[in-house]
């Protein structure tokens, strides 16, 4: 054997794709193609510098000193035998494998070998470590992968960019990654999992503080191979009304209707920290009673109490592992006193974690003097769970520790849901540095990017420390007017000045909530209210029903809020309507909008409403009625400075205009509404006239022009987020490829969008009717790959 590598080697696995079924089909002549392929891998490899590291069956074991010696290597091979039967998968990755009397052992070959597994025949498979060492080397990003044995997720790439179907890794997951490790139990997850495969639902029960989550993530986490389609976790803290919890979960795993999403799916659902939203239980069970392969993980400290819950009760940690919890976050050797310590703390994970945190400052034995008699200065009544109320006393202790500006901010940080910037801390509750890195320090305080964040449990009791203050109710009153800045100031609302920020606006989607929420419960109506309008963007392009609620919850308590927020927010309100096609309501709601802005003489906000009726009537049938509320509405519109008005005035105008035979007439107009739209920052609507202009462009039969208007809208779609105008520009251009018979092209993209509509449904919209192209061998291949393609997918290969 020639000289081995060493060092950094990259390693390739080949191995024949459909061996057995191959054996058959050529009966003799398999040992004829087996040989060619032998020879055919050997030689492209030697010429490369590869080392033959072994055969087994069909299948070859390479390692190379360089990369790029490898990539060619693989791409010679696969070029020799793309005219043969025989279909090679390869798979390559670079690392310091561990070099023996044997040959190369450890993790990196292990994961070359499974990177090999996933591929299909034709194709070679990358890691993310080999692709950084492959310059001006052609290759397509897969994205990441879960494989077998293999613990994190994979960046993976293919060498070229032909196209393969996906690869045959592990289901979906979007749990999160711990940032610590997990210490521990063992034997309860062994007993959890043999549960979990026995019950439709699995509720973890258990107090606060003992490791709900933590312990049903490393569950879910080890079940992943037995859900074929995915373990999806749907956090629910912060949620306000159990009456959106199936949104939620709709949400986060990508559809509009969960039963209709999950019927035929073997699916896991993490759902975590139950217990507020309790009565979303039945919501859940009528689902699970027609979606017979989904199972549900609960973490609650109570039971759902539906049919096919089983209950899986989680006790503190065992004294090996609650000392072994201690000691991994407190980097320190076990001693008496930190088996007493603790012991004292009855085991419980958030506890033992808490008191870790100050083996920085304090010995365990000076943390266990410290203690004293704490522990039970917080008692429940008799019903009360002690170990609930052990834990409220572990973090009054550990809030006793805190100076005294320190323990301030602590409560104070309670009013924010979901986290808050540093800047946003300043404004609301006067935040310092100093006090903000203690809490960091002392693990009360997390931060992720520059969000800075309290545990559920944690902020719990800062929340009650803060309710107890004098200045809670000033608190939050500041908290509501500083978001309200922040929503008027996101660019969302028809009358804003400048750029959108929809990322903005979801970012701080938890303390928009815990405003609005503030504003119905009896706080400032008329900033709720605002809040709500200004808010528009965000509810039209993720959840217009959401936006619709706030808006039917805060209008009845703001009977005396001024006329001109009420019509704003009566503006807003009508259009969460539209994307759910409710015109006649939307209508109602917009004229009494018109009378309370015509009331206070706000000719700017009139012009909105009359252009928004306008489009109603449209929608309604009545085209000159739309006509003349559009060409009142331009004009109002231009005379009060209101660009967004005028770009929505100029777009309808021009739909009818074009509509009634005026071709030139109404693209003009449809173009003006575009490029005004797009100098006052309104990229919502922006892409809306791309949307339409490229269709009208289309009935003229003006093709290339109509593609690329469409393009320039799907571009702005997908920055802003709107994924109700990608699907309809997605639909489009599939409609431009048929009408020039690209079959398969427009196969590609009418099966992406079935998928996409399959997970979540727009409401009021169906797909366009793409003619004899449908009959076609080519679409239907095409169909089926789409079909397989998630949407960001089918997005990329249309834009590049």
């Amino acid at each position: 054997m020639p000289e081995l590598p060493t060092g950094t080697v990259t390693l390739l696995f080949t191995d024949i794709e459909g061996s057995t079924k191959l054996l058959y089909e050529l009966g003799e002549g398999y040992a004829t193609a087996l040989d060619t392929h032998r020879r055919v891998i050997r030689d492209a490899m030697a010429k490369r510098g590869g080392v033959e590291m072994g055969t087994e069956g069909d299948a070859f074991f390479y390692a190379f000193a360089r990369a790029s010696d490898a990539a060619g290597g693989a791409a010679a091979a696969q070029t020799a035998l793309s005219a043969g039967r025989v279909r090679v998968r390869m798979g390559m990755h670079t690392g310091e494998p561990q070099l023996t009397k044997e040959g190369y052992v450890g993790l990196d070959v292990h994961t070359a070998a499974r990177i090999a597994g996933c591929a299909h025949g034709g194709q070679v498979v990358l890691s993310r470590r080999t692709r950084e060492l492959l310059a001006d080397v052609d290759v397509t990003d897969l994205g990441d992968h879960r494989l077998k044995d293999i613990a994190e997720p994979l960046r993976l790439f293919q060498l070229g960019n032909d196209r393969f179907p996906p690869l045959r890794s592990l289901s979906p997951t979007t749990l999160p990654q711990p940032v610590s490790t997990f210490v521990g139990r063992e034997p309860e997850l062994g007993a959890a999992a043999e549960a979990l495969a026995g019950a439709r639902v699995l509720t973890v029960t258990g107090p606060g503080g003992v490791g709900k989550t933590r312990f049903a993530i490393a569950l879910a986490r080890a079940a992943l191979d037995d859900y074929a389609d995915g373990v999806w976790w749907v956090p629910l803290v912060g949620l306000p009304d159990p009456a959106m919890v199936v949104t939620s979960i709709e949400r986060a795993v990508g559809a509009a209707d969960l039963e209709r999403w999950a019927a035929g799916r073997r699916t896991l659902l993490l759902l975590d920290n139950f217990e507020h939203v309790i009565a979303a239980a039945p919501a859940l069970s009528l689902i699970l009673a027609e979606a017979h392969d989904l199972s549900l993980l609960v973490t609650s400290r109570e039971l759902l109490r539906i049919q096919g819950e089983r209950e899986f009760p989680l006790e503190p940690l065992s004294e090996t592992d609650g000392v072994a919890l201690f000691c991994d976050r407190a980097g320190m050797q076990p001693t008496d006193a930190v088996r007493e310590l603790c012991r004292r703390l009855e085991e419980l994970p958030l506890a033992i974690e808490l008191a870790a945190a100050r083996a920085g400052l304090l010995a365990p034995a000076q943390i266990l003097g410290r203690l004293g008699e704490r522990l039970d200065l917080f008692i429940g009544g008799r019903d009360a769970d002690p170990r609930h109320a052990t834990l409220r006393a572990t973090i009054e202790w550990s809030h006793e520790l805190l100076a005294a500006d320190e323990r301030a901010l602590f409560a104070q940080l309670g009013v924010f849901a979901g986290g808050a910037t540093f800047e946003a801390a300043e404004a609301v509750v006067g935040a310092r540095p100093d006090p903000m890195q203690s809490l960091l320090d002392k693990s009360l305080l997390r931060r992720t990017g520059d969000r800075l964040w309290l545990l559920d449990t944690i902020r719990a009791y800062a929340v009650e420390q803060l309710e107890a203050s004098a200045d809670a109710a000033a608190l939050r009153d500041r908290h509501a007017r500083y978001y309200l800045e922040v929503a008027e100031g996101a660019g969302l609302w028809d009358w804003a000045p400048g750029e959108e920020r929809h990322d903005l606006a979801l970012d701080e989607l938890g303390n928009f909530r815990a405003a609005l929420g503030w504003a119905v419960s009896g706080g400032d109506a008329e900033v709720g209210l605002r809040t709500a309008a200004a808010l528009e963007g965000l509810w039209v392009t993720t959840d217009s029903a959401e936006g619709a609620r706030w808006f039917e919850a805060l209008l009845p308590v703001s009977e005396a809020v001024s006329p001109g927020v009420r019509a704003g927010a009566l503006l807003t309100y009508g259009g969460t309507l539209h994307p759910r096609g409710d015109e006649a309501r939307a209508a109602e709601v917009y004229r009494q909008s018109l009378a309370d802005y015509r009331s206070v003489g706000d000719r700017g906000g009139a012009a909105s409403v009359l252009v928004r009726l306008g489009h109603t009537a449209w929608y309604r049938g009545d085209p000159e009625t739309a006509l003349r509320l559009g060409r009142e509405g331009l004009e109002d519109s231009r005379e009060a400075g209101n660009h967004r008005s005028e770009a929505q005035a100029l777009g309808l105008i021009g739909e009818l205009e074009f509509e009634r035979g005026s071709h030139d007439l109404g693209l003009e107009l449809l173009g003006e509404s575009r490029d005004v739209a797009g100098a006052c920052g309104f990229s919502w609507w922006q892409a809306r006239m791309g949307l339409r202009r490229a269709k009208r462009l289309r009935e003229l039969e003006r093709q290339e022009e109509a593609r690329d208007e469409a393009l320039a809208g799907l571009r702005r779609s997908v920055v802003i987020g709107d994924r109700r105008r990608v699907v309809q520009l997605l639909d489009l251009l599939a409609l431009l490829a048929a009408d020039e018979t690209l079959a398969e092209r427009a196969g590609r993209l009418r099966g992406a969008i079935e998928a996409e509509l399959d997970r979540e449904p727009l409401s009021a919209w169906e797909m366009t009717d793409l003619g004899e192209v449908t009959g076609q061998a080519a679409f239907a291949r095409g169909r089926e790959d789409g079909l397989a393609m998630p949407l960001e997918t089918a997005v990329h290969e249309v834009l590049s």
